[in-house]
């Protein structure tokens, strides 16, 4: 008899709900929080800069008219996007020795994932640096390839001891003593 199955009856019990999740397991869009929608929004912004080379004002025309946006936190999206396109350069140059590849080798969702993790490492310091690293894997598993979420991960785990390195430090030694 299979898990599904009841050992008593032997009817099937219904499969168990996974809230807030899609059935390929994506994060369902009323589940988001702001701050995340802001995230996707950024994502799809900087995709149009890296792709198009589209200009920030004619990017941020376009997303804020896309359905959902009023409910991003728009200060953050705001952040986010104008941040890294005026820093891409700067961004780069942290990623680019992470990376086992050239710089134009990489897709540019994941791309645009890891200036999203970098700018936030060094930026919002109110977002805990394991909160950025989950949200920018959650956005490459959404929006990118198959594995690309392991590389943003690899690259940003890499960066963050650099970046945010004594709440790292504090992180781990909490869990080593725990």
């Amino acid at each position: 008899m299979s898990e599904e199955q009841s050992s008593e009856s032997g009817s099937r019990r219904p499969p168990q709900k996974r809230t807030g999740l899609t059935s390929t397991g994506a994060r369902k869009a009323g589940s988001k929080s702001n701050r995340s929608r802001a995230r996707e929004f950024a994502l799809q912004g900087l995709y149009q800069h890296i792709v198009g080379r589209n200009a920030v004002l004619d990017i941020d025309r376009f997303t804020r008219d896309l359905a959902g946006f009023h409910k991003a936190d728009v200060v953050h999206y705001d952040a986010l996007l104008r941040g890294c396109v005026e820093n891409e350069a700067a961004l780069d140059a942290l990623i680019t020795p992470k990376l086992d590849r050239g710089l134009t080798e990489i897709s540019p969702i994941e791309h645009a994932c890891m200036w999203i993790g970098v700018y936030e490492f060094q930026n919002c310091p109110d977002v805990p640096w394991r909160v950025v690293l989950n949200e920018c894997i959650e956005l490459a598993k959404e929006f990118g390839g198959t594995d690309g979420h392991k590389y943003v991960n690899a690259v940003l785990n890499g960066l963050a001891p650099e970046l945010r390195a004594t709440e790292v430090a504090h992180d781990r030694a909490n869990k080593s003593a725990s």
